[in-house]
């Protein structure tokens, strides 16, 4: 058996594919996040002013409609980055790779449930029965309430964010195939979004903004992801990172497992957001297992490839 050419194949093809996946993910999400939050919540709402934000969103329905359309696909490209980053870590530990994707997979379903209060906002201003239904003070007071539970509940979701990246830079600088500093930056990365996050919840008037600062990380892992996923990886990489025990498959059923308890709980918090808790775990349980099978097939690919090698 030709190791060379399967040693290359498993480098230069998983491995690279990851990366270009990766980084092309991470850079659309870079590119369309700040049109949203610059370009279409910080146009529209004004902090502290609920009729002028009542009159800039119903002037600009289609803007702010287009504006969480963008954003629930950033969302959905969460999931497709956690899952590339997943193949990328594997090497080094599978089980905290496992981990750093479920992070961000939680993450990316805690923004999903934070969007359904700008569609409130949306529902409340289109909908000619809401309308009628509030007098114009108590409707001024309901679109400014949703708009601050989309922030909180997005706040809370960056502390598992913080979470992801806190695992993944350690991942990273423990790689050996990933630049250290790299790692070091998307742990200090993570650290300034989770001390945000708390801030908000514990300091009253909380208004610094440290992420603004630490998340150069980020933006140097998108240009570190796209410039190997064009060169490629060392052909002579040793794939077999680790020790026995972190090289070691799971169970086959465990990551089904961890995925229908992670479906159940954000399918929980979905039936809190939508006042029907059944239907919420029902929709989140089949999701959590087919996230979880889908890691399972591609760990069982990734070991086929390695006992081929051997």
């Amino acid at each position: 058996m030709n190791t060379t050419k399967n040693t290359s194949q498993f480098t230069d093809v998983s491995l690279r594919t990851a990366a270009i996946v990766a980084g092309l993910g991470l850079l659309i999400m870079a590119i369309l996040a700040p049109i949203v939050q610059f370009g279409v919540l910080q146009k529209l709402v004004m902090p502290g002013n609920a009729k002028a934000t009542f009159e800039n969103i119903m002037a600009s329905a289609t803007l702010f409609r287009t504006g969480i359309f963008i954003f629930l696909a950033v969302a959905i490209l969460d999931v497709v980055v956690a899952w590339a980053l997943y193949i990328l870590l594997k090497p080094v530990n599978m089980r905290l790779s496992l981990l750093a994707a479920w992070f961000r997979v939680v993450y990316a379903a805690i923004f999903g449930i934070a969007l359904t209060n700008l569609f409130n906002v949306l529902q409340l201003l289109t909908g000619a029965d809401n309308l009628k239904a509030f007098e114009v003070n108590q409707l001024y007071a309901q679109v400014m309430l949703s708009l601050s539970a989309f922030q909180s509940v997005w706040d809370i979701g960056l502390v598992i964010f913080g979470l992801h990246l806190l695992v993944v830079g350690y991942l990273t600088f423990k790689s050996g195939y990933i630049p250290k500093w790299l790692g070091v930056l998307l742990v200090i990365a993570g650290i300034g979004y989770m001390v945000d996050s708390f801030g908000k919840f514990l300091v009253p008037d909380y208004n610094l903004t440290i992420a603004g600062f630490t998340f150069i990380g980020e933006v140097l892992l998108i240009f570190w992801l796209l410039w190997k996923g064009i060169k490629g990886f060392d052909k002579n990489l040793d794939i077999r990172l680790g020790s026995n025990d972190q090289r070691k498959e799971t169970k086959p059923d465990s990551k089904i497992a961890v995925g229908i308890a992670f479906g159940a709980g954000v399918g929980a918090a979905i039936g809190i957001a939508i006042d029907n808790i059944a239907v919420g775990v029902g929709i989140g349980i089949p999701i959590g297992a087919a996230i979880g099978a889908a890691f399972e097939r591609q760990g069982k690919r990734l070991d086929d490839d390695r006992k081929d090698i051997v």
